[in-house]
């Protein structure tokens, strides 16, 4: 794969480097923001704005309605924080918010989970075509729908097929 490693920071680390990157946009990191931030992180698979308004109303003991957490996610979406995966209409956070690659996802129809990676040659190609055909591209996204492993080797049991 053409892609290259990232450091990827977890908990307070990726806090703190998506606290960076929002501000070196020219936003502001309130309360708020980190509790959506925070939340959205914890997440196991993406999480729609009504998923984060439910847990950020629990954590505050307030009502936060999914309008508020909307914006905060189109905001985040726009400075790199997260990532939308366009098919479930639901986000994740990015790893690696100081870096933009364009998004690649694999989405597991059995249990929902997504896998973002970057191959910087293969969104380069479609942009490329793209570009050849007069189209001027702005955020590529690309969603490969299928099984994970997990989810592959499980089905294969139940049909009592080998998954060698």
């Amino acid at each position: 794969m053409a892609g290259h490693r990232h450091h990827e920071p977890h908990g307070d680390d990726l806090l703190a480097a998506a606290k960076a990157t929002l501000e070196r946009s020219g936003e502001q990191w309130t309360a708020m923001r980190a509790n959506v931030f925070a939340t959205l992180s914890g997440f196991d698979k993406p999480a729609s704005a009504y998923d984060i308004a439910e847990a950020v109303s629990r954590a505050e003991g307030r009502r936060v309605a999914a309008n508020s957490i909307y914006r905060i996610l189109d905001l985040f979406v726009a400075a790199n924080l997260a990532l939308r995966v366009e098919s479930a209409n639901a986000y994740v956070a990015n790893a690696h918010p100081g870096c933009r690659h364009d998004c690649i996802f694999l989405v597991c129809d059995g249990c929902g989970s997504t896998t973002h990676f970057d191959d910087d040659s293969l969104t380069g190609g479609l942009r490329s075509a793209a570009s050849a055909s007069g189209f001027v591209v702005e955020r590529p996204v690309v969603e490969v729908r299928g099984r994970c492993a997990e989810c592959a080797a499980a089905g294969m049991a139940q049909s009592g097929q080998s998954t060698h």
